[in-house]
């Protein structure tokens, strides 16, 4: 393998590869991989070389350096594979592996044009159509071949549009340590089976996530997919948000459609974790739709549907508020439509430890405008809150 290693060294070190496959398995065993597909990609700021594993009913991926790259490629043709096909900016190169181990090295000429890593940077933080990904293979989102099923692919876009909002986050965030997550009201688990898939197959984080619902039967549904797909770092709870108790500190918290003020407790208990980062989609609101009231605005309110519409800006504009006044950076941003609700803005708040001194008199003139006195997530927060509060009372 000496001529292969030095070819691999003159490719990968001055970064020429664009793209590699490695094919034509030596060994016809059910538990290997029979396929494996190489590409550069940006992590954070540094390149890496990600190695995606291809078994029968699922995928793994692995980001290595330079060096590691080269040892992985030349360990993977000498025991598992019989061909290799490397394609780089000047040449295509195909390596044949016979049954005796002769190796041979076959010059093309080049068939693919050179890879944008800054363009290419954002690309792999979502997932691609084509590149096969076992968990929505498994969720029935693709087929075995990559190929998004053409009634799913509102769900492809809301995993990627999920994912471009978490990679956002993470330089933002903390991960030289375990970070814990967890996913209140996670319903089939889509978004967390894809953070999941994110963080560790291809940012290789090391971290716990947690799904927590309500529905047993949808908790045993996503436990058996994630120890079909060995993800052994997630587990799914049959609980409630306002009692889970297992970790003592979180890192991450996402609520997706979480009803009326269960998003409101699971922001509480974000917060009373001093988690780094919160991600919330509402659903339903309906606390504030019976509080609200000012004379200026009756020709809204006395409109049901204005009114509900208006109810739910004011709970989301008030929770962002909270979050400001309490050390939060925070953003509403526009999701996209989920199953279960119509509701299309996600608030992602991102610990800075700066309280908003503004937003506190913000805070109080919108509740006076709009006859707010006691509200669910003030309450819920207590001192932490109300010591922000008085300072300006």
């Amino acid at each position: 393998m000496e001529n292969i290693a030095l070819l691999l060294e003159d490719i990968i070190i001055k970064e020429r590869l664009i793209y590699g496959v490695l094919s034509n398995t030596k060994k016809k065993n059910e538990a290997l991989f029979n396929k494996v597909n190489i590409k550069p990609v940006m992590i954070k700021e540094d390149k890496k070389l990600q190695f995606t594993y291809e078994y029968n009913s699922k995928v793994i991926h692995k980001n290595l350096d330079n060096l590691e790259a080269i040892e992985e490629i030349v360990k993977l043709l000498d025991e598992y594979f019989k061909q290799g096909m490397i394609f780089t900016i000047e040449a295509d190169y195909q390596i044949l592996i016979s049954k005796k181990g002769k190796e041979t090295i076959l010059k093309k000429k080049p068939t693919r044009e050179s890879i944008d890593l800054s363009h290419n940077r954002k690309k792999t933080y979502i997932i691609d159509e084509g590149d096969k990904c076992d968990f929505l293979i498994r969720l029935g989102v693709m087929n075995e071949k990559g190929k998004v099923f053409s009634k799913k692919y509102d769900k492809f876009r809301q995993i990627n549009r999920f994912l471009e909002m978490v990679a956002d986050i993470i330089p933002k965030i903390k991960t030289e340590k375990t970070l814990n997550i967890v996913d209140f009201g996670c319903g089939k688990s889509y978004l967390t089976f894809a953070l999941y898939h994110y963080l560790i197959d291809i940012l290789g984080l090391d971290v716990n996530i947690v799904g927590l619902d309500l529905k047993q039967d949808v908790i045993d549904f996503c436990n058996r997919v994630a120890e079909d797909l060995d993800y052994n770092r997630l587990k799914f709870i049959h609980g409630d948000i306002k009692d889970y108790q297992g970790f003592e500190k979180v890192d991450m918290v996402v609520t997706l459609h979480a009803c009326d003020t269960a998003t409101d407790a699971a922001i509480v208990k974000a917060v009373n974790w001093d988690a780094q980062a919160i991600l919330s989609v509402p659903c339903c609101q309906h606390e504030i739709f019976k509080l609200i009231h000012n004379p200026i605005m009756i020709p809204m309110e006395k409109h049901g549907i204005i009114k509900e519409k208006l109810s739910s800006l004011i709970t989301d504009s008030i929770r962002a508020n909270v979050l400001e006044i309490l050390g939060y950076s925070t953003q509403l941003l526009e999701f996209i439509d989920m199953e279960h609700t119509p509701k299309n803005i996600l608030i992602r708040g991102i610990k800075t430890n700066n309280p908003n001194k503004e937003a506190i008199a913000q805070y109080l003139d919108f509740k006076k405008f709009w006859g707010l006195e006691e509200i669910y997530i003030e309450e819920s927060l207590g001192e932490k809150l109300k010591k922000h509060l008085k300072s300006k009372l």
